[in-house]
């Protein structure tokens, strides 16, 4: 078998790696560097993550992933604690009592929040689908709560479109978010970063004969009599976990109806924390980023000797050519930052990081196999109705399973 990858994100490297050994695999990556969102700043053991990188005590794929790979060591479970900027304040929001003291809400609405939170999990996702967020929203915690504490967080990742956005989305959202302790949240981090889970995968498939091309972008994609040619290559099949404009340019449209946003992630240094402590804060004011992560207030500063903050926004369409200089600028006002104290700072944009879920979209997910083109990412099934990397290994693999089943008949 001669098979082609186009994309070195996670689906990219967990199709390569389980396609396995015995299969000639050319795997096509135009970033100099491989992950994807999962990419990372740096080199040696000391990096960072362009994109802030989590997970959940559910993600049983990439837990089992790790543990092949010979990572599950390096995975560690910490508190993360959560707050919201509003009226010129973080107002912490990890705790009973914290929410309780929540200025913008009242006890009916937290009480509302708090039955919602505790059915999130056994709500029907596929009937919601069809149902706007903000209708559900309305009716089931009300106005007051809806405009206080939810529009904020659906403006801050969905902009204009959150009036599209499915209740489907959102209840998987409140679910894959509950699992907190009386401190925080319960999230898992691999000691040292992600990058070492990225790095296993290529070794892997490297070690079963995988040729992998960074830098280097798939730009032509034509179907042949006996299967396919990607930039004049001949191979029997062809999977690609790019985007819906990433893949238009090859001449393919089947993602054409899924509506995507990109994703601008500042990360700077700092020589203090000016985030009180807290890891996560939603903006609940209009600010040119929608939350403001707090990496060294989950990770242990001493790892990297300087506190890491990042900004994260999401776009449609395209990004403001200002959008970095407006970060920083907003971020040093809200927190008393001086620029001189900025150690140094980077901005990742990814013009595709993901569909904006919006109603009815699980009528619009791809089958892995598209009349001998196969098909797997972010816009898979495992990534609906939220992305993640568990949702990006549950594809990649159910999509190697479809490729060697295939030219196995």
């Amino acid at each position: 078998m001669n098979v082609c990858v186009i994309g070195g994100g996670l689906t990219g490297l967990s199709a390569a790696y389980r396609l396995g050994d015995g299969t000639a695999i050319d795997l096509y990556e135009k970033a100099p560097v491989l992950g994807g969102c999962c990419a990372s700043y740096g080199t040696g053991d000391v990096q960072i993550e362009q994109f802030y990188h989590h997970c959940f005590s559910g993600d049983a794929m990439l837990l089992a992933l790790l543990e092949e790979l010979g990572l599950e060591q390096r995975l560690a479970w910490r508190t993360g604690t959560t707050g919201s900027y509003a009226g010129g304040t973080v107002h912490p929001l990890s705790t009973p009592l914290d929410i309780l003291r929540y200025p913008p809400l009242g006890l009916v609405d937290i009480a509302r929040i708090a039955l919602v939170t505790l059915r999130s999990r056994r709500l029907d996702r596929e009937a919601l689908d069809q149902v706007p967020a903000r209708d559900f929203l309305l009716e089931t915690v009300g106005a007051s709560a809806y405009r206080s504490f939810f529009e904020p967080l659906l403006k801050s990742k969905f902009g204009d479109r959150r009036g599209d956005v499915s209740a489907a989305w959102l209840v998987s959202r409140i679910a894959i978010r509950s699992d907190r302790g009386s401190a925080g949240e319960r999230l898992g981090y691999i000691e040292g970063g992600f990058h070492h889970l990225i790095d296993a995968l290529a070794r892997r498939c490297a070690d079963n004969g995988c040729r992998i091309m960074t830098g280097k972008p798939a730009e032509t994609l034509q179907r042949t009599a006996t299967g396919w040619e990607v930039n004049g290559t001949p191979y029997d099949a062809v999977i690609a976990t790019v985007g819906p404009s990433a893949l238009a340019a090859l001449g393919e449209d089947r993602l054409s109806r899924i509506p995507y946003q990109g994703a601008a992630c500042m990360t700077l240094a700092l020589d203090r924390d000016v985030l009180g402590g807290t890891y996560w804060i939603n903006m609940a004011e209009e600010a040119p980023y929608g939350a403001v992560i707090g990496h060294t207030n989950f990770i242990p500063r001493d790892r990297y000797g300087e506190d890491i903050v990042y900004l994260a926004s999401y776009f449609q369409d395209s990004l403001h050519p200002d959008a970095g200089e407006r970060m920083l600028a907003d971020f040093c006002r809200r927190f008393s930052v001086g620029r001189d104290e900025i150690r140094w700072h980077r901005l990742a944009v990814e013009p595709e990081a993901g569909p904006v879920y919006t109603t009815g979209y699980r009528r619009t997910i791809p089958a892995y196999r598209n009349d001998g083109l196969y098909l797997a990412g972010m816009f898979s099934l495992p990534n609906y109705p939220e992305r993640s990397m568990e949702g990006s290994i549950a594809a990649g693999t159910a999509v190697a399973a479809c490729v060697r089943e295939d030219l196995a008949a």
